[in-house]
């Protein structure tokens, strides 16, 4: 009996040995976590997401690319239960919700209303979270719809939108720079990240705020991809000074960011020798160029041939 008793322990540590060896399923998938801070713009608590993607956990050793995200107008919010709404278009969107295997730790805040909410009829007060999608537990959910637009390919559009500021249309990203500042320090301290492959990106709003955070800080990141957000030319010589690679993109039936306005920030950092400037026009597409960008293979790959030096 002792034989077959010590026999039995054997076997059992061998199993148990075994298993240690090989990370859990569990272990090894991506995580979406909520990081809490304290905005410097008006003192309330907010949290933003915090993607780890697959791997993080088993691959110890690894310094992982980080992507920072700036969502556009409609996706504003409080940070807190509104948080989700910025999950419906994005890098994030695709990495969580649609389960794409991106190798990047992705950042990604919640811009402050600023009383967007209080015009009337304001889309804000009609959006419902059981509207917007949401990470299921087999597949993915089907893909947002191309906007439709009557423009003909190439016709001059008509902007009724605002009243631009050298940073772009009015109480946009650039309220909360020292917030996104934060972020990438305490990602920078808590996570393995990759110091020279800080990545930035943003829609919309966040394409202005793209512009607006690489021009302030432009030793910080390794390349930026504006979509559908111009900037100005008054905030062009830090990026050119730098280098940063640029790729921009525009929509040619857009209507509320119209084309003309790209040309006098673009050609200013080529006036300034920047070497790596792209654009391109999504010439049969409307404002929402960023489903097929982040939805494509080209973008992430880009931001991967770059680091800083």
């Amino acid at each position: 009996m002792n034989q077959i008793y010590r026999s039995a322990i054997f076997v059992f540590l061998v199993l148990v040995s075994c298993s240690s060896l090989k990370p859990s399923a569990q272990n090894d998938e991506p995580q979406l976590k909520r990081i809490a801070y304290t905005s410097s713009f008006d003192h309330t608590s907010r949290d933003c997401y915090v993607y780890l993607p697959k791997s993080y956990n088993t691959n110890k050793t690894k310094k992982w690319p980080v992507l920072l995200f700036l969502h556009g107008n409609g996706e504003r919010g409080n940070g807190k239960d509104e948080l989700e709404y910025t999950l419906v278009h994005g890098p994030l969107y695709e990495a969580w919700i649609q389960k794409r295997d991106l190798p990047f730790i992705i950042i990604q805040p919640q811009l402050h209303m600023h009383g967007f909410d209080s015009v009337p009829d304001s889309y804000f007060n009609k959006r419902k979270l059981e509207d917007y999608p949401k990470r299921l537990k087999s597949g993915a959910p089907n893909r947002n719809v191309k906007s439709k637009s009557d423009a003909l390919l190439g016709s001059m559009v008509t902007n009724p939108g605002y009243k631009y500021g050298p940073y772009g249309p009015p109480m946009g990203w650039e309220t909360v720079e020292q917030d996104l500042l934060q972020m990438l320090e305490t990602v920078k301290t808590n996570y393995r990240t990759h110091a020279s492959r800080i990545y930035l990106t943003g829609l919309s709003y966040g394409g202005f705020g793209t512009w607006y955070m690489a021009s302030k800080h432009p030793k910080l990141f390794a390349a930026l991809a504006p979509i559908v957000g111009w900037g100005h030319s008054d905030l062009m010589p830090p990026i050119a000074k730098s280098t940063i690679p640029v790729w921009c993109f525009a929509g040619g039936r857009d209507n509320v960011i119209e084309l003309k306005y790209f040309y006098s920030g673009l050609n200013a950092l080529e006036k300034l020798g920047h070497p790596h400037v792209r654009f391109t026009i999504e010439a049969d597409m409307a404002h929402d160029v960023w489903t097929r960008v982040y939805a494509g293979e080209d973008i992430y790959n880009w931001f991967l041939e770059h680091k800083l030096n």
